[in-house]
């Protein structure tokens, strides 16, 4: 399992991947990013980089790493 890596500017606070995080690691941050969309965010104890998050968001804000 990998860390995940987010970049939150591509975020359009769809929430699909709050929806599907199997370990509910992420989660509304109440932050805006400079769209003007209410960005995630990830608690890294939670977090098992299972990916799941990177296959749902159509906006390509996950990577995960090694």
């Amino acid at each position: 399992m990998g860390k995940i890596k987010m970049n939150t500017q591509k975020c359009k606070g769809c929430f699909l991947c709050v929806s599907v995080c199997p370990k509910k690691a992420l989660y509304d941050s109440g932050r805006i990013n400079e769209k003007g969309y209410r960005i995630i965010a990830v608690d890294e104890e939670k977090c098992i980089g299972c990916g799941s998050c990177y296959r749902m968001c159509p906006d390509y804000v996950f990577e995960i790493t090694d």
